[in-house]
């Protein structure tokens, strides 16, 4: 019985771990900071840092863009078992917590997904070029 306890706090642990780096580098791949849209992280702002010239541009261009591409399937890939751990976590965490708590907790996940919907929203308003299409 005591191991199979450990089993599952191991488990559990490690659902934790790895939903927490998934989402950490989720995070970091997809972030938007308003801040650094005018600095070194926007494409133009880093081109003209670097003084490149038009072949350069055009050049850096086509590695970012692939690099995209390569990251979005990435991340499709791993989407659905990222949302599942983070689904399982949720339910379990969920367990733990007064109906009070809940309807708390589940008002500040609402209000996380609208922020982040509007700064997705504002995003891509935002954008100049067009959102390139991967092969």
């Amino acid at each position: 019985m005591q191991r199979t306890k450990q089993q599952a706090l191991m488990f559990l642990l490690g659902a934790l771990l790895v939903g927490g780096v998934v989402g950490f580098s989720a995070e970091r791949v997809l972030r938007h900071d308003p801040q650094h849209e005018q600095s070194w992280y926007r494409r133009e702002g880093m081109y003209d840092d670097l003084q490149l010239t038009p072949v350069q541009r055009a050049a850096m261009d086509s590695v970012l863009d692939e690099r995209n591409c390569q990251m979005h399937a990435l991340m499709d890939r791993v989407k659905p078992e990222a949302d599942s751990i983070r689904a399982a976590g949720r339910e379990q965490m969920m367990r733990i917590m007064t109906p009070e708590q809940r309807a708390r907790f589940e008002e500040r996940r609402r209000d996380i997904e609208a922020r982040r919907k509007e700064e997705r929203a504002a995003r891509d308003a935002s954008r100049k070029r067009p959102t390139e299409t991967c092969k």
